[in-house]
């Protein structure tokens, strides 16, 4: 799994925020930008993309091997951070192998501090490991585990208040979206993280529609980009303003080297959730590099 996010140089939690430039910085700045790119006027500067890609259930030592070595020498934008969540009983062999230059993120974790729970991985054991990630509410988690929203909630919860960063995913079922649901799911499902997490400043929130993941489908660019606004509004009605324009929302569903381009130009789309295609250490790079589409040349 791995997450990007454009760079700026100080580090405001989730997003990144510029320096103060003075009067003459401010102009120079300005009249850079104009000649340089056209942007939405309702992009704020410095917004954060994101993507993260993950291995599922797939890999052996050999693939894992293969795959850290093509992350490893792969060319990424400098000003992209990355992290891989690998499945569990890889996460120290990817730990001690990748290159700092990207971060490691667990699959999924405990609701709570360890304890008779025979299979679970507790939080206290990702950080002993070096895991600044975890997945939680990943729609397999959902639909197939059989997590409900207060459970999932409560563990984003836990793992925050223990210092890790959570990702949190949501998204709506084939059946949900054809009903017109999909705005309710989605809302539910943020509501049972905004009922207990203590702060947003290390949540990630990751929109897969479910028919999407895995298939083949993708959702259109509009399509993506219509809930992903949805969800920032709804942060700004029930949350705050401020958490609204600093969370990061990024886009999971069949992403791959082909379309991640045209994703990554829409305004609310900061990043991707990337499944087959981060098997793939060039592809995946590509996917990576595709946050310079939010710059378009005049």
């Amino acid at each position: 799994m791995a997450m990007v996010s454009t760079y700026c140089p100080q580090f405001s939690g989730l997003r990144r925020s510029c320096p103060k430039l003075d009067n003459a910085q401010s102009q120079s700045f300005v009249q850079h930008i104009n000649s340089q790119l056209r942007l939405s006027s309702s992009r704020k500067p410095c917004r954060a993309v994101i993507a993260m890609a993950g291995s599922g259930k797939n890999g052996t030592k050999d693939s894992i091997t293969k795959l850290v070595s093509d992350l490893n020498s792969a060319k990424l934008e400098t000003d992209v951070d990355v992290v891989v969540a690998p499945p569990f009983i890889y996460l120290d062999q990817v730990k001690a192998s990748l290159t700092d230059r990207i971060e490691v993120s667990a699959q999924n974790s405990w609701i709570g501090k360890g304890g008779a729970f025979t299979g679970e991985i507790s939080v206290e054991q990702l950080k002993d490991i070096g895991c600044k990630w975890v997945i939680l509410g990943h729609s397999e988690r959902r639909h197939v585990i059989g997590e409900d929203d207060q459970f999932i909630g409560k563990k984003a919860a836990y793992t925050l208040n223990e210092g890790l960063g959570v990702i949190a995913c949501i998204g709506e079922l084939l059946e949900e979206r054809e009903a017109g649901k999909t705005f309710d799911v989605c809302f539910r499902q943020l509501k049972a993280f905004a009922d207990v997490v203590p702060s947003w400043d290390n949540i990630v929130i990751a929109y897969e529609p479910v028919w999407a993941i895995g298939t083949g489908k993708v959702a259109t660019p509009q399509q993506a980009q219509e809930v992903h606004v949805a969800v920032r509004n709804w942060l700004k009605k029930n949350v705050s303003e401020e958490v609204a324009s600093k969370t990061r929302i990024i886009y999971g569903g069949s992403v791959n080297g082909s379309n991640c381009v045209e994703l990554a130009k829409q305004e609310d789309i900061d990043g991707f959730l990337v499944g087959g295609a981060s098997l793939k250490g060039p592809e995946f790079a590509t996917i990576v590099n595709s946050v310079t589409s939010k710059k378009v040349t005049a």
